[in-house]
């Protein structure tokens, strides 16, 4: 049996039957072993590939650490270090107002007989006039070097000339330990400390145009203390007048004013009605001497507040105060400012008070006819470079404002800008944030300052004196002792960048007007007889002002 089966296999071996399975069985495992190889080469490529995204990302990760970032956003464009401790960004801040006036006049009565603009030959008056105007246009550069030390650099283009509004360093060592060194806001004003871009109405109060300080040179000291609830500053600064803002040139003098300011907001932190609220209390003194006996009716600008002492403007910007030429400043300045917000919801609430003691005197000589810079030929004299004898007074002079904002759209009112919840568009219907906005601003001039040493105001007789406006530190008849005005506003925010703002203004003054002679149309000035040159208040000022804004 056994050999009819081997011969068997034989015969099938020979004719090729069983020799089949046994090939493929001898390919199959040829087959396998490529395909083993095939897998180990395969697996050596993709651990290749894998380390070299290892490296790829290693070296992309080392990249990123000193490759700059680029950044365009809402809040304007950028150069940014990798690391984020050096930055630059650009900014600016763009406003175009239309000014209409319906009554008032565009600065003291008998400025100037050559002024532009339309003469009321009556009152004395120039009207104000309706005007385009670019308010601010304000390029910016700022930044930080080394994660600590900002800067900010501010130009100014409007008003026809180029200027420097902002020129500063920080160096931030601790929230609690700041130093800021340049031209800056010194740390004073509640709403002077807003942007421009972010004030609720076309133009701040009385407080930050004429009292308080605007721009100043000098070094300040500033921090968060008590988990950042209490804010606190302290400046050196060069010193200005009443809302000044000074050049970036060098002091005429070497008096030096301290500011000092504290605002507390206790409850920011808190769930309640008081997290919005807060408050505080600033405070400025000086001890100056200013130059005597300018010229100050046709000097120029620049030397305009050389005598240490300010003119006063509407919130229309129309002078409606200045000091006699004959006036200087001559001892201590002390200016006390309480101050107050309070946000809850869409509502918003900003009160302050300002009031600046002066001690101001007369000097002897200073008239257009002779004093330097006039257009006269007189050159001052050793007479005329005195002070009059007990013409020292001090003079205190206030403001104050209180404004109440709303939002009709709901959105939470703040201190600074407001972030619309639907932006302004008509194919998506969103319409931006809409405000309401609601001031009354009043300034009071004290009424010494319209008298002469024997108590006599400029425009009575006596006959002991007649006193002058030489003799006085202002003439009640050219310039007003009080201006009171109400604003009402719309402003509508169309995206967190653009703005358009509604304005009107209706200013009242006391005094600043004469009753009795009619000013000459020959244009000859100070033309009023003392035996009728008695007192009327200014004309009212009516005003509509628009803007549109464009800040980033």
């Amino acid at each position: 049996m056994q050999f009819k089966f081997t011969k068997f296999a034989t015969v099938l071996l020979a004719s090729g039957i069983i020799s089949l399975p046994l090939a493929a069985h001898a390919n199959d495992s040829s087959e396998l072993e490529e395909l083993r190889g095939l897998v180990q080469e395969l697996s050596q490529q993709v651990k290749v590939l894998a380390r070299k995204g290892e490296v790829a990302e290693e070296d992309a990760t080392a990249a990123k650490k000193t490759t700059p970032v680029v950044k365009a956003s809402a809040s304007g464009f950028g150069l940014e270090s990798a690391d984020g401790k050096n930055s630059i960004k650009l900014g600016g801040l763009v406003q175009y107002d239309y000014r209409s006036f319906d009554g008032g006049a565009n600065d003291v009565r008998n400025r100037s007989d050559a002024r532009a603009g339309s003469l009321n030959a009556v009152t004395g008056f120039h009207d104000a006039s309706d005007t385009w105007l670019a308010r601010r246009l304000r390029p910016n550069i700022q930044g930080t070097v080394f994660g600590k030390y900002d800067f900010r650099f501010q130009e100014e283009f409007a008003g026809g000339s180029a200027s420097v509004v902002d020129a500063y360093i920080d160096a931030r060592f601790n929230p609690a330990f700041k130093v800021r060194i340049g031209k800056y806001k010194p740390f004073v004003g509640l709403e002077r400390s807003q942007s421009g871009g972010d004030i609720k109405f076309i133009e701040r109060s009385y407080v930050s145009n004429n009292i308080l300080p605007n721009r100043d040179q000098g070094i300040s000291v500033y921090g968060d203390v008590l988990d950042t609830k209490l804010n606190y500053a302290l400046g050196f600064n060069n010193g200005v007048v009443d809302g000044g803002n000074a050049s970036t040139a060098s002091a005429f003098n070497d008096n030096k004013e301290v500011t000092a300011r504290i605002f507390a907001t206790p409850f920011k932190d808190d769930i309640n009605a008081l997290s919005g609220l807060g408050f505080g209390l600033a405070a400025t003194y000086t001890d100056s001497t200013a130059e005597k006996n300018l010229n100050f009716t046709d000097t120029s600008s620049a030397d305009g507040t050389r005598n240490g002492l300010p003119s006063y403007v509407t919130n229309s910007q129309q002078t409606f105060f200045r000091y006699s030429p004959a006036a200087v400043a001559d001892g201590k300045r002390l200016r006390i400012a309480p101050q107050a917000y309070y946000y809850n919801g869409p509502f918003g609430l900003l009160a302050e008070y300002a009031r600046v003691s002066q001690d101001v005197s007369l000097a002897s000589g200073g008239s257009p006819a002779t004093g330097a810079g006039s257009s006269g030929t007189g050159a001052l004299s050793t007479a005329q470079s005195t002070i009059l004898p007990k013409s020292n007074k001090t003079l205190n002079n206030d403001a104050w404002q209180i404004a109440a904002t709303y939002l009709l759209t709901g959105e939470d009112s703040s201190f600074k800008s407001i972030k619309p919840k639907n932006d302004f568009d008509l194919d998506k219907g969103g319409w931006g944030a809409w405000e309401l906005a609601l001031r009354y601003s009043e300034l009071n001039v004290d009424g010494d300052t319209f008298k002469d040493a024997n108590g006599l105001l400029a425009a009575q007789t006596s006959a002991d004196a007649v006193p002058t406006l030489a003799q006085s530190f202002a003439d009640p008849t050219l310039s007003a002792s009080k201006a009171k005005t109400w604003t009402a506003g719309v402003n509508w925010y169309l995206n967190s960048n653009a703005k358009i703002v509604l304005n009107y203004e209706q200013t009242s003054f006391d005094g600043g007007a004469a009753a009795g002679n009619a000013f000459k149309p020959d244009g000859s000035s100070n033309n009023y007889n003392a035996a009728t040159n008695k007192v009327k208040d200014r004309p009212d000022e009516r005003a509509l002002f628009a803007r549109f804004q464009v800040a980033f």
